[in-house]
């Protein structure tokens, strides 16, 4: 992978788990052969490996994607126990 485009990628996406999720699902489609979607979305793909082309996609914004919304986590009461 280019080291170039990945530190561009990161900057786009920002969490380095959602970038190689992001690509790995992205590479799976392009080798997949299963038409348009295995079609790159960029057209100056040259000599580039998936991985490239992937990184490619996300930095010139032809991938898009939705981070969820981070809820905090609250631990249940616990119950007493009863007494016999």
């Amino acid at each position: 992978m280019n080291a170039e485009l990945t530190k561009k990628a990161l900057e786009k996406v920002g969490n380095p788990n959602v970038l190689i999720n992001l690509i790995s699902r992205r590479v799976r489609q392009l080798n997949s052969g299963a038409g348009a979607i295995s079609r790159p979305l960029v057209t100056e793909t040259g000599n580039m490996g998936a991985a490239d082309i992937a990184l490619l996609e996300i930095v010139e914004g032809k991938i898009g994607f939705d981070m969820p919304e981070v809820s905090e986590l609250t631990r249940p009461a616990k119950k007493r126990a009863r007494k016999r």
